[in-house]
């Protein structure tokens, strides 16, 4: 009985993780659990080494930088809709950038690698590193700018 109560505790702790919406913390239990060896079975390498390992495709490199057509942006693990072309601008920064996420399917964790203090935003599906989000956007609409990896997306034409 003992196991079985530690089992179900380590079970909650390690699918549990905070989110926030609005700027409020959010528990949330993670919909997509794979292991990394699983997600290296179905991710290319390229992709793994963004959404699992936490990489950054170099600037201007990427498919979805100067891409405006019409649709929605989607987790490239798991097909989950993250950002609207009418919230995609330019923001010469060299990734693809938005000023307002599909906030329930995103979530934010503090990032102090590399020395700086960052936001990260990841899938709230599957827990996939998509980029950073920061307060330097677009003033007349959120101020915000979600700076996301090409090789973390996959665009859907709209219908």
């Amino acid at each position: 009985m003992i196991l079985f109560k530690i089992t179900v505790v380590s079970f909650v702790l390690f699918t549990t993780t905070l989110y926030r919406v609005n700027g409020q913390e959010v528990k949330k239990h993670t919909k997509m659990i794979k292991t990394e060896a699983e997600w290296k079975e179905t991710l290319s390498p390229e992709v793994f080494k963004i959404m699992r390992e936490k990489g950054t495709e170099r600037p201007y490199t990427g498919i979805y930088d100067k891409h405006f057509e019409k649709g929605t942006y989607v987790c490239k693990a798991c097909n989950t809709e993250l950002f609207k072309s009418t919230n995609k601008y330019d923001s010469h920064c060299g990734w693809p950038a938005f000023d307002k996420s599909i906030a329930e399917n995103i979530y934010t964790n503090s990032d102090f690698s590399f020395g700086m203090k960052r936001v990260e935003i990841l899938c709230a599906n599957c827990g996939g590193h998509l980029g950073h989000v920061f307060d330097d956007g677009p003033k007349e609409t959120t101020g915000k700018r979600f700076c996301v990896n090409s090789t973390a997306l996959q665009f859907k034409e709209k219908d």
